[in-house]
């Protein structure tokens, strides 16, 4: 969903993109061309459409879920949900020839159901049976088939044209897929719920959140097919831009300039999440005033 889309693992890195490519931009008077994003014009019209529902649904929805619900409940749906997830994480484990982890994962799948009351505990964690994120995107990614365009698709969000079948496959396999709609609407609300402290900070703190959300997602996605073992560029490629001669150099000279802050940068993205924490923590004693 929409509010899933901005929870990503590279904010960091990305974070520092979208200043250099905001650098490009100023330069260039707006005309960077990426090659991984070429309907641009048309995903930033779905994306801020997207904004804009969750602005009047999604975040007042989820907000008032949040105000009434107590915070082990939302951890218990959080985990029911994770866990009937874990079967796509099989099904893809096999099909990525990932046999010990999909050992492993059906370990923690057989566990957190039994042991974990249907999945609402989740005992595996507890005994060192960690949850892996494996889908069928990252699937066809492993057998090769390229990424193909970023797209942003309504209500869904960020993709690309080879996780459209993955989406179609992943909620095939998935049996919360089958579960009535207004039980399965508190899996979205929760996830919703808990990812305000980080949207409150990437919405704030992002210069363009639409870059900021298209290199997150793609560098994420990356991170994920690979394993983790594709390392992302500290610099920016500047060749790789669609743009003249003059106007490389202007973008070189930025890139050159914004090198020098790179390390404080990274620090500013990686303690995002510390930040998110803290809001978390801030609106949970807000609330529990208010109650009072």
């Amino acid at each position: 969903m929409v509010y899933q889309n901005k929870i990503l693992k590279t904010c960091s890195a990305s974070f520092y993109f979208s200043i250099l490519l905001l650098a490009g931009c100023a330069s260039t008077n707006g005309s960077i061309v990426s090659t991984d994003d070429p309907y641009e014009e048309v995903n930033r019209s779905v994306f801020y459409f997207n904004e804009g529902l969750d602005d009047y649904v999604g975040e007042p929805v989820s907000s008032a879920y949040d105000f009434i619900t107590p915070n082990f409940v939302q951890i218990g749906v959080g985990n029911f949900f994770n866990n009937l997830k874990d079967i796509n994480v099989i099904l893809n484990d096999l099909m990525q020839g990932k046999l010990l982890q999909a050992g492993e994962d059906t370990g923690r799948f057989l566990l957190n159901t039994s042991a974990g009351l249907g999945g609402i505990l989740d005992i595996a964690t507890h005994v060192g049976l960690e949850k892996h994120d494996e889908d069928f995107a990252q699937t066809l990614g492993v057998w090769g088939v390229p990424k193909g365009p970023y797209l942003v698709l309504p209500i869904v969000g960020p993709a690309t044209s080879r996780g459209i079948p993955g989406m179609v496959f992943d909620a095939a396999a998935n049996p919360a897929t089958y579960i009535p709609i207004p039980i399965r609407s508190l899996e979205m609300l929760n996830m919703r719920a808990n990812a305000k402290g980080t949207l409150k900070v990437i919405d704030e703190g992002a210069l363009d959140p639409y870059l900021f959300t298209r290199e997150s997602f793609l560098q994420s996605r990356e991170h994920l097919v690979t394993d983790g073992q594709s390392e992302l560029e500290d610099d920016l490629d500047i060749d790789a831009l669609d743009v003249d001669n003059e106007n490389n150099t202007d973008l070189k000279q930025a890139s050159d300039a914004l090198n020098t802050t790179g390390s404080s940068l990274e620090k500013t993205g990686s303690s995002f999440d510390e930040t998110s924490k803290k809001i978390d923590q801030l609106n949970t004693r807000k609330l529990k005033n208010l109650r009072r």
